[in-house]
C-alpha cells in the first residue's frame, strides 16, 4: 500500500506493556517516515467506536496488534474492517482464513511442535528454569485475494509469490 500516508494500529491499552510497545512502534514508524495513529480498544464494547475513529482519522490501512482480546473476536474484527473498507493486516493466519486481508505472524503449528519438544526434557526431570527461552522460528504470511478484490486492491504477483498461502 505505497500510497497510504496514515496507518492505524488497533491496540489494547489494558495489555501489560502496551505503552512501551506503542512507543517502540512510533519510533519505527518515524524512522520509516510513516504516520501511525493508535486506535485503542480494551474490550469488545470498544470495537465499533475504534473503527469509527479509524475512519474519522482517516487511516489508509490498519494493523491489528497481537492480543488475546483480538484473537477471541477475530470474526467481528474482520467483519468491521470489511464494513469500513479498511485494508487490515493481522498477526495470526486464522484472521486471513476468516476473511481478513493479510496475516503475518508466528506459525501456531510450529509453536506447538516447539512446546512438545520443550516438554520432553521437563517430563524427564529437567527444571523448567534451567531450559532456554524459545522464540518463534517459523512465520506464516497469508494473503486473502477474495478480500483484496472486495476492497478493490491488486496484490502484486511478487508479493503473492512470497506468501506461504494465498486464499483465492
Amino acid at each position: 500500500m505505497p500510497r497510504v500516508r496514515v496507518f492505524g494500529v488497533l491496540t489494547n491499552p489494558a495489555k501489560p506493556n502496551a505503552e512501551n510497545d506503542w512507543r517502540d512502534l512510533q519510533k519505527t514508524a518515524q524512522a520509516l517516515g510513516q504516520e501511525v495513529v493508535n486506535i485503542e480498544a480494551s474490550s469488545e464494547l470498544d470495537f465499533d467506536t475504534a473503527f469509527e475513529r479509524a475512519v474519522a482519522k482517516p487511516v489508509g490501512a490498519l494493523l491489528v496488534a497481537a492480543d488475546p482480546l483480538f484473537n477471541g473476536h477475530r470474526r467481528r474484527l474482520v467483519r468491521l474492517a470489511a464494513q469500513h473498507s479498511i485494508p487490515t493486516i493481522y498477526q495470526d493466519r486464522a484472521f486471513a482464513t476468516a476473511g481478513g486481508l493479510i496475516s503475518y505472524g508466528a506459525s501456531i503449528n510450529a509453536a506447538y511442535r516447539q512446546a512438545g519438544i520443550y516438554a520432553g526434557p521437563i517430563l524427564q526431570g529437567a527444571a523448567p528454569a534451567d531450559l532456554p527461552v524459545l522464540q518463534p522460528t517459523q512465520f506464516e504470511f497469508v494473503i486473502n485475494l477474495k478480500t483484496a478484490r472486495t476492497l478493490g486492491l491488486t496484490i502484486p504477483l511478487t508479493l503473492q509469490a512470497q506468501a506461504d498461502e494465498v486464499i483465492e
